[in-house]
């Protein structure tokens, strides 16, 4: 996803270490010191839209000093006051295999998981095709009342960034999650549910999802917002369905998320000269896709995923 950072944290980027923000750059600073955005994953009308060469014209991706996680875990959170997509849906039993999937296949170098492989931590400890699904959450409390405002008129709630983390908080306070640094939070909400992290970025207009971080006591933990992909089929549609189901496309940009929080969980990590993470660089470019609709076999099943970014070839790859 893009790097969105506030403009102070801009600033001294640019005055301490003379790394440039990305494009675009942010709006504002939606959500507060030590709780930015640090990202997006763009629509393809905002991706295709990208002045000055967009993510690719960056270059290879430099490591900032900051945190990677040679191991990771996942947790998928169904946020589904209804439970359209909660327990026993199709759409979270695809998204559940998937992410299972992904940590069947660990240690594989036939996927897109095996590109992170050549990033490393402050160390030279590189990061190990090695994850872990630790599970799923089902979350029936009701939507608060919306927390922002969206022009995209099939949303009926909009969800601010301080809602959505206040969810996952409530969890934690529960006991329905845990705080691992390791592990990275999925929050999935229903169709034509909205989120906006400001007042002029919103789901399906500026972005089909993105990841951040959040305090649960005194750890800090990868978040991810993961919109109903296929509420506005034109702003986040992969171009295909190889299971037939609209979790296809909520799969796609939720691996662009998992593998960003992966090798830059705080922001601070892998990106490069004009602030692109590895996946950013990628967006909606799948390479090759069968005449299934997948371009990736994980653990057995097909995928339609986007490429990563490789240093070794300075582009998009989908193997290690």
């Amino acid at each position: 996803m893009v790097r969105i950072v506030s403009l102070f944290a801009v600033a001294w980027l640019v005055i301490a270490a003379g790394v440039a923000a990305a494009e675009p750059p942010s709006p504002d600073d939606a959500v507060g010191p030590g709780h930015e955005i640090l990202g997006v994953v763009p629509t393809q009308a905002a991706a295709h839209s990208q002045a000055g060469g967009g993510a690719k014209a960056g270059g290879n991706l430099t490591y900032h000093g900051g945190k990677v996680l040679l191991t990771n875990k996942t947790v998928a959170i169904y946020w589904s006051p209804s439970n359209a997509i909660g327990n026993g849906s199709s759409y979270a039993s695809l998204i559940n295999r998937y992410f299972g999937d992904v940590a069947a296949a660990s240690g594989s170098t036939g996927n897109v998981y095996a590109v992170l492989n050549q990033y490393y931590n402050s160390t030279n400890a590189h990061i190990a095709y090695s994850s872990s699904f630790t599970g799923a959450v089902y979350d029936s409390q009701p939507y608060p009342a919306s927390g922002c405002s969206d022009s995209v008129s099939q949303t009926t709630t909009c969800l601010s960034d301080a809602q959505l983390r206040a969810e996952i908080q409530r969890l934690y306070a529960t006991g329905a999650i845990s705080a691992d640094s390791n592990t990275t939070y999925f929050v999935f909400t229903d169709k034509n549910i909205g989120s906006c992290y400001s007042s002029s970025s919103c789901a399906f207009s500026q972005y089909c999802a993105y990841h951040s971080n959040v305090a649960l006591g005194s750890n800090t933990v990868q978040y991810a917002n993961q919109p109903y992909a296929a509420s506005v089929p034109v702003a986040c549609d992969p171009g295909s369905r190889p299971n037939n189901n609209d979790a296809d496309w909520t799969i796609n940009v939720t691996s662009h998320e998992h593998r960003e929080s992966i090798n830059d969980p705080l922001g601070n990590a892998w990106y490069d000269r004009r602030g692109y993470e590895g996946s950013d660089k990628c967006a909606w470019n799948f390479g090759t896709v069968a005449s299934d609709g997948a371009n990736q076999t994980i653990n057995g099943h097909r995928y339609i995923l986007q490429q990563e970014w490789s240093n070794a070839s300075s582009g998009c790859a989908l193997s290690g």
